[in-house]
């Protein structure tokens, strides 16, 4: 496996005024290219300030993130939005915007000041569209979507973006449980058929289990890290699920709650 992201001993938080707050350390993990790498962990553990780290939205305290071969703070962030394409959360507020014009942004690394579209732009947006299979949608306004239907021109504009590395911040929340299925059905078949790197942060547990090819489970050790099968053998799964009334099956996989 070819490692994109390599993380070695890093420390993640805050810096106020001089006062320095750790939320993390420690931290050694590496992402893949062609694998669907999801974050799991209570809340308030860290998970968004792990992904707004290695997303260079805010700088870590120490240790290293070595992105092909380089330290991500020696890049400009000319040179990340051609590496990184991030999705986050928030629902996006825009009006009087095509799907096609919103995946178009994903261009804007390459595009210059004006944001003109070539023809070679262009095509990259419909491909990313039809990967997504969004063609359909491709006329619609932005704000008449599902949240599922937007969610897919997100990952689409990502995608538009070109980037080796996408990162997704909570992409099943706000949706139903079929279309939760169906975005990282999506997100597992990206990685595999266009070797992405994909890493997503995710409460939706059942999923990550079936759906991942790697996890990185956050608790107040630091990072557990390997295959669904490999950390429910080596016991952080379970630590991590079972509570009152709650139980895992670590050879299925499989959560149960009792009645």
């Amino acid at each position: 496996m070819e490692d994109t992201i390599i993380l070695q001993n890093l420390s993640i938080g805050y810096q106020t005024k001089g006062h320095e707050r750790v939320v993390a350390s420690g931290l050694n993990a590496a992402l893949h290219k062609g694998e669907l790498t999801c974050l799991l962990g209570s809340n308030g553990i860290g998970k968004s300030t792990l992904l707004r780290t290695l997303s260079a939205f805010q700088p870590k305290l120490g240790g290293q993130i070595i992105m092909q071969g380089r330290e991500i703070a020696d890049y400009t962030d000319k040179e990340l939005s051609r590496l990184i394409g991030v999705v986050l959360t928030e629902k996006p507020d825009v009006q009087n915007m095509t799907v096609e014009e919103l995946v178009g942004m994903g261009r804007s690394p390459y595009t210059g000041f004006w944001g003109t579209l070539t023809d070679d732009d262009r095509l990259v947006v419909s491909e990313a569209i039809e990967m997504v299979g969004i063609s359909q949608l491709k006329g619609r306004m932005v704000h008449t979507l599902s949240d599922g239907e937007r969610q897919k021109v997100m990952i689409a504009k990502a995608l538009a973006q070109q980037t080796p590395v996408i990162y997704l911040d909570e992409p099943t929340a706000f949706l139903d449980f079929p279309s939760k299925v169906e975005i990282m059905q999506l997100l597992r078949q990206l990685a595999a058929n266009a070797q992405k790197t994909v890493f997503l942060s995710t409460h939706d547990v059942e999923l990550a289990l079936q759906l991942a090819d790697c996890l990185w489970l956050m608790d107040a050790d630091g990072l557990s890290v390997g295959t669904p099968q490999e950390l429910a053998s080596a016991g952080p799964l379970t630590c991590f699920i079972e509570n009152d009334g709650i139980t895992f099956d670590k050879n299925t996989l499989t959560i149960h709650v009792s009645k």
